[in-house]
């Protein structure tokens, strides 16, 4: 069963499909299988990984409440996979209004893939509107990319009343992965510290990887690859390596902890 790890910042602009993009990459090329949704209408994250333009999306799925094998779409890496977005995906906000549960409509729709994959990527846009509660209902966690300035911390200030008042108001214990620090510049005195900043007063997890500021990573995505395909021995394509293998850490940790906890409440009774 796929862990669904929503990735969000509601300031744009801090590799948050950067993120998306190229942590499912290196994941799949670690043997996970990975699903990409793209739940932004832009579609940053569907063009950056080659896949084009096309009228089925997964607005197609949203509106419809089921998905097909046509509308997810391969990349070049073998086990990973896109659900793909498109501009359709704007007028959504409106059409979702008079939807009975209108908040659980993409958690239906990935409820019936997630057997197939080991990880589910929602890849969700700057904001906070109905979109982006739906991709952090249907999320059983929330990864948070800060870049490495000041302006950066304000955005997850709000994400994270986001999700206070989601659990308050819908009763869904939403998770925090954690988060990552983007656009990392070690010779610049503010990069080092925010760094500082958020590794001391981050109430959640902080991954130890911190993404480098790349060209590359800027370049990749207008060529439709990402950047283990682009520019695989650049030190961004180590960094996603290495915030990869992070994630798979974290959750052999989780297995091994629920294990325990089991065994112990097994002696228990």
């Amino acid at each position: 069963m796929a862990r669904v790890i929503a990735i969000c910042n509601q300031k744009g602009g801090v590799g948050k499909t950067t993120t998306a993009m190229n942590l499912g990459a290196y994941l799949a090329a670690l043997g996970r299988r990975c699903l990409l949704v793209d739940f932004d209408p832009q579609a940053n994250a569907s063009s950056g990984l080659g896949i084009m333009p096309s009228d089925e999306s997964v607005y197609t799925a949203l509106m419809d409440g089921s998905i097909s094998s046509q509308l997810i779409k391969r990349t070049a890496i073998f086990g990973y996979e896109v659900l793909p977005a498109s501009q359709d995906l704007a007028g959504a906000l409106v059409e979702l209004i008079s939807l009975p549960e209108r908040e659980y409509q993409l958690r239906k729709v990935i409820n019936q893939v997630r057997h197939l994959y080991d990880f589910i990527f929602i890849d969700l846009p700057p904001s906070l509107n109905l979109l982006t509660v739906n991709g952090l209902v249907a999320a059983d966690e929330v990864l948070m990319p800060i870049q490495c300035e000041y302006y950066s911390l304000e955005g997850i200030g709000q994400l994270l009343k986001t999700i206070n008042l989601i659990r308050q108001n819908l009763g869904y214990k939403l998770k925090v992965a954690g988060a990552v620090l983007t656009m990392y510049n070690k010779t610049e005195k503010l990069s080092r510290e925010v760094v500082r900043e958020v590794r001391k007063h981050f109430p959640y997890y902080v991954f130890n990887t911190e993404i480098p500021r790349a060209v590359a990573l800027a370049e990749a995505p207008s060529f439709g690859k990402p950047i283990i395909l682009y520019a695989p021995s650049s030190q961004a394509a180590r960094a996603y390596l290495l915030l990869a293998k992070e994630i798979i850490s974290q959750q052999e940790q989780e297995i091994k902890y629920q294990l325990a906890a089991q065994t112990f409440g097994n002696l228990l009774t």
